[in-house]
């Protein structure tokens, strides 16, 4: 397709009707692709994935468990003395963006729960990949906090790296109770240094009590880690729990980059596809994230 016809086409087609025609072509080429690889190539997590999209529509998550989350069971409330709107996690008040309606903040919710289902490839913690009560967590990319409040009663502190101001005000509304071991630091992670935007080198300069990364960035990740070379150099022990589902290159060069730094790299089990990402390409499927450890 060329530039003017996909402007066109951009145009003319509404997105919801535009997404439908890709998931039905991602629904062919998916298996079409697979099709030419030698059954010895066809591990059991591809097989799964496969199998279930030969009765099913192409999704983020191709796996049965996504059926048990539906925006109808995200019940909202609204705290009037802030004017702002949350959902129970855990029996703890999780808070969205001021101007969100109810609607949207179910749907938010809803992915948010999948997302973190313990079958889900972008879970961020496994059985042997947890917290514990001496971990100092960075979350970067906190957005709307669910991962640290799910973890904030069993580690020891935690950094938010949230440089949008609706959701720092969201999660100064939920981590209030728990400001004497909570830090929000309205900064993106990156490369370089400025008004907006800090390496994690400089960071953890003085605040060197950090155990465990958090990584998910919308697509930023190879930024962040650019920011984490003297970390990285400096062969302290720590754990990192890094998206890899937002490029087609981030898994295999943050595993070799990881690697190579001495940290013992494993993926989360199975795989996402990513059709918001216009770059998509063959083998269609990436991985929700890596662990490392070291």
């Amino acid at each position: 397709m060329n530039k003017i016809f996909f402007q066109i086409y951009r145009a003319l087609v509404p997105k919801p009707v535009r997404t439908r025609i890709l998931l039905r072509s991602l629904g062919k080429r998916i298996p079409r692709y697979f099709a030419g690889f030698p059954p010895r190539e066809i591990n059991s997590e591809l097989e799964e994935v496969l199998k279930y999209l030969e009765s099913n529509p192409v999704s983020i998550f191709p796996y049965p468990f996504q059926h048990n989350y539906s925006p109808r069971n995200v019940e909202v409330f609204t705290d009037k003395s802030l004017g702002m709107r949350y959902v129970i996690q855990d029996g703890k008040r999780l808070y969205f963006r001021r101007r969100w309606s109810e609607e949207r903040i179910r749907r938010a919710y809803s992915d948010l729960m999948c997302e973190q289902d313990p079958a889900s490839p972008h879970r961020y913690l496994s059985g042997s990949f947890d917290v514990s009560s001496d971990d100092v967590i960075a979350d970067i990319g906190a957005a709307e906090g669910n991962f640290s409040l799910a973890v904030v009663d069993r580690v020891k502190r935690i950094y938010l790296f949230e440089r949008d101001r609706e959701w720092a005000e969201a999660l100064r509304a939920t981590f209030g109770p728990w400001k004497d071991k909570v830090v929000i630091i309205n900064k993106y992670l990156s490369s370089h240094d400025d008004d907006r935007h800090a390496r994690f080198d400089t960071f953890i300069g003085s605040n060197g009590d950090v155990t465990f990364l958090k990584i998910d960035v919308d697509g930023a990740e190879s930024a962040v880690l650019s920011g984490c070379e003297g970390l990285f150099r400096s062969q302290r022990p720590i754990r990192i729990a890094l998206c890899t589902y937002h490029r087609n290159e981030d898994e295999s060069e943050f595993t070799a980059l990881l690697s190579g730094y001495g940290f013992n790299v494993s993926p989360s089990r199975g795989y996402m596809i990513n059709y918001y990402d216009k770059k998509l390409k063959a083998p269609y499927l990436r991985r929700g994230l890596i662990r490392a450890v070291r």
